[in-house]
């Protein structure tokens, strides 16, 4: 076992006496020790009740034999820290959550363990540090949210912040705006639409790191609990037959996540966190990869933003085995990749019942032929950009207008909720990728304000920042290289004509080559945002949106 170096023969007597002091005896001490990595906290919602999920957990270790013993990370809340410079931390604590797993596993020499996330960049960085270790792991995360309930009507966070450009147009009350926010959010667990949380939690399905059921089951339900002891009891299984990470996350593996992906239409960070993911597994993907795949694969499903439907109704229609094995009636799924159940996809899936033909859609009667991600590319983002097509109405699927620019994020929403944007505008938010941010800011105020005032088929947004799994429109994000890099969006100007095309996968700056030229050589980097504390070191080491946004 791997932990014999940290407590067998007669120089480990000092180590013993350590655990010994933990309560241990000598029993538990003999047998396979396995980590209960658990986000726990009272800020996230979606962590509230993962303590109930680590018990659990620890129950089915127990009862497979093993000794349990947990330890935490922290966790940074994207809805609270959305709009103003705490969402700068927000992606940049995906590599400290990472860093911190790999950290005390190696420390303390674990045989295995099992990861509790349920929120946005504690899923990948937890992920990522699974493929650094490379040992038995499994994944059950703390579940999503119910929907809220306002006058008969689902309702989730997204409802609120497109709500407050309501307000701003005077077609809500503020008495109507705090309603809402009362009933939004009326449980526990990640926030119920297909944002960035939920998706990485039905991923993790995909990948084959997550048993079934890990993305869609509620927070509230005991199935819950009921999942997280069988992880317990499962990895037991994974360390007996040697079953490692790597063993898992392959790349037929990351092949069938990005295809589950593009067939539910999931946020658009996931082509940040799963290149991240890919990287630190050896199996590298491109942007490339992401448009070969979503070129194939049909747009099955449409969750809110996208929809009225919610993780709930997803759940209820048979969840992520479901798509896939609708997915797979086309030959798009991989079948031969192991999964943590312990058997390949191909013999997980063929238990599913396949498409209900209401929220998960026949594979011959998709929403749309392609995946409902789209990656974009022209002299505006030569490395490419992405927007989430399926969140997109068909009138803005090509769209010309003059570039309204502003270099950060609060410029940017002061103006739209001023009325200073207007019908055909091109809003272009600049200076917030990985490295300018630095951090690489959502956008989810901004695309809320314009949804809410109205603006949603009328006016486009493209920045190298990034965007919430809650945003809905032509909102264009992760162009690479940023402007910080001297990227081409650095050199747009007020009212350049800017043409996006979703359909060719252009994104389009309809300026000469040599006036480009010209404006390149007057630009000068502007000075750092940051100048001190962990910010200022993750500026330095970060790289592009197009690769992941690892340090490098």
């Amino acid at each position: 076992m791997r932990s014999d170096r940290m407590k067998r023969g007669v120089t480990r007597a000092p180590h013993r006496s350590l655990l010994k002091a933990d309560g241990l005896t000598d029993e538990e001490i003999s047998r396979p020790i396995v980590a209960v990595v658990n986000s726990a906290n009272e800020v996230i919602p979606g962590h509230l009740q993962l303590d109930a999920i680590a018990d659990a957990v620890k129950a089915g270790i127990r009862m497979a034999g093993g000794t349990p013993l947990e330890f935490s990370t922290i966790g940074i809340c994207d809805g609270i820290a959305m709009g103003h410079p705490g969402m700068r931390y927000s992606l940049a604590s995906r590599e400290v959550i990472a860093d911190s797993v790999e950290l005390v596993m190696q420390a303390h020499a674990f045989d295995a363990m099992v990861l509790i996330p349920n929120c946005d960049k504690i899923i990948p960085g937890m992920l990522m540090a699974a493929a650094r270790l490379d040992i038995p792991t499994i994944v059950v995360s703390g579940g999503p949210m119910l929907a809220g309930r306002l006058r008969g009507k689902p309702v989730d966070l997204d409802t609120v912040f497109t709500s407050v450009g309501a307000v701003a147009t005077g077609e809500m009350s503020e008495d109507d705006l705090c309603a809402l926010e009362d009933a939004a959010c009326p449980t526990c667990g990640s926030c119920a639409g297909l944002f960035t949380a939920n998706s990485m939690n039905c991923l993790t399905e995909a990948i084959g790191m997550g048993l079934p059921g890990n993305g869609t089951v509620p927070a509230v339900y005991s199935e819950r609990l009921r999942l997280a002891k069988k992880a317990g009891m499962q990895i037991m299984e994974l360390l007996r037959h040697g079953i490692t990470a790597r063993d898992v996350i392959t790349r037929e593996a990351v092949r069938n996540a990005m295809t589950l992906d593009m067939a539910f239409g999931g946020s658009s960070n996931t082509v940040l966190h799963l290149t991240a993911i890919a990287h630190e597994a050896g199996v590298p993907i491109t942007l490339d990869d992401w448009a070969e795949v979503s070129a194939r694969t049909p747009n099955l499903v449409r969750i809110s933003p996208a929809s009225e439907y919610r993780i709930e109704d997803l759940y209820y229609a048979g969840g992520v085995t479901a798509i896939l094995a609708e997915l797979d009636k086309a030959g798009l799924i991989e079948r031969k990749a192991l999964t943590v159940t312990g058997e390949k996809m191909g013999e997980v899936v063929k238990r599913s019942r396949g498409a209900d033909g209401q929220v998960i859609r026949p594979i011959d009667d998709p929403y749309y032929p392609e995946g409902g991600l789209r990656v974009l590319k022209g002299n505006l983002a030569p490395r490419g950009a992405v927007v989430k097509q399926s969140a997109v109405a068909p009138e803005m699927r090509k769209h010309t207008g003059p570039a309204r620019v502003f270099d950060s994020e609060e410029a940017a929403v002061d103006a739209i909720l001023h009325g200073r944007i207007k019908p055909g505008d091109v809003v272009v938010i600049r200076y917030e990728g990985p490295k300018g941010g630095p951090g690489m800011r959502e956008m989810l105020q901004p695309t809320s304000a314009i949804s809410g005032m109205g603006l949603s088929t009328s006016v486009a947004l493209i920045t190298d920042g990034r965007f919430s799994g809650a945003t809905k429109g032509p909102c264009i994000g992760h162009v690479s290289p940023e402007a910080a890099e001297g990227g081409p969006i650095a050199l747009v100007e007020e009212g350049d004509a800017i043409e996006i095309d979703i359909d060719a996968g252009l994104i389009t700056l309809a300026v000469t080559d040599e006036r480009l030229a010209m404006r390149r050589r007057a630009w000068t980097p502007p000075e750092p945002k940051v100048t001190s504390g962990y910010l200022a070191r993750y500026a330095r080491f970060v790289g592009s949106a197009d690769t992941g946004a690892v340090l490098e």
